[in-house]
């Protein structure tokens, strides 16, 4: 569960201030899948990110109870000189879990052959997605924090990485960002809605879905 007490957010531009949050009170409840719906620009990136620890709140608490992933296959942390087997065993080392376990998942989850023991420099921008994948989806968080993950990949990677997602849900949560309304459905069972500053939960994602197409004046994706 993660608790948003009285929190606001806002950048400088050179255009003005940009209000992501104002003075926001809500509850991502544990055990559920909530799509964070927004259109382009209001800043769905920064919430998961202040969720996460990476931004603090200009004011305002938020209180986040169980364990909490960093956003599902993100490699910016990733060593670049070290291969996909030992960044695997070194993120494993640093959240207690069983190295062998983790390193066995991940090769046969994230089908690199033979590049999971080269150095990640030689890795393409697909590969680097799925070993991060495998990585996050592998450790057993409470909530996980996942942004446009599922797109990687051709369709028969897509669907692997959805149903490996919708398994870690049978015991988890996730907060989910992603621009297709088809997919967020398939992800999520409530919604949040981000419009103007101002955070609304749903019960069900169908509705959240609903309100933001209404914020768009579409029925469209963003």
């Amino acid at each position: 569960m993660i608790v948003f007490e009285n929190v606001s957010k806002a950048f400088r531009t050179p255009e003005g201030t940009k209000v992501i949050l104002d003075n926001a009170n809500i509850v991502f409840p544990a055990g559920v899948s909530v799509g964070l719906i927004g259109r382009n620009g209001a800043g769905k990136t920064t919430i998961m990110d202040m969720i996460s620890g990476l931004i603090k709140p200009d004011s305002g608490t938020i209180t986040r109870y169980g364990t909490i992933s960093w956003t599902v296959g993100f490699a910016g942390s990733f060593n670049a000189n070290m291969t996909g087997a030992q960044n695997t065993k070194f993120i494993a080392r640093v959240y207690g879990i069983d190295t062998q376990e983790l390193m066995a998942y991940v090769q046969d989850f994230a089908e690199l052959g033979h590049h999971f023991h080269l150095p990640l420099r030689s890795y393409s921008a697909g590969m680097k997605s799925r070993l991060a994948f495998g990585i996050s989806i592998g450790i057993p968080f409470d909530t996980y924090l996942v942004d446009e993950v599922t797109s990687v990949g051709d369709a028969a990677f897509k669907l692997k990485s959805r149903l490996a997602f919708n398994d870690r849900m049978k015991d988890a949560g996730a907060i989910v960002v992603t621009h297709s309304m088809e997919q967020l459905a398939k992800l999520s069972q409530s919604g949040v809605v981000l419009e103007n500053g101002k955070m609304t939960y749903f019960e069900k994602v169908k509705d959240a879905i609903k309100q933001h197409q209404f914020n768009m004046g579409s029925r469209e994706d963003e």
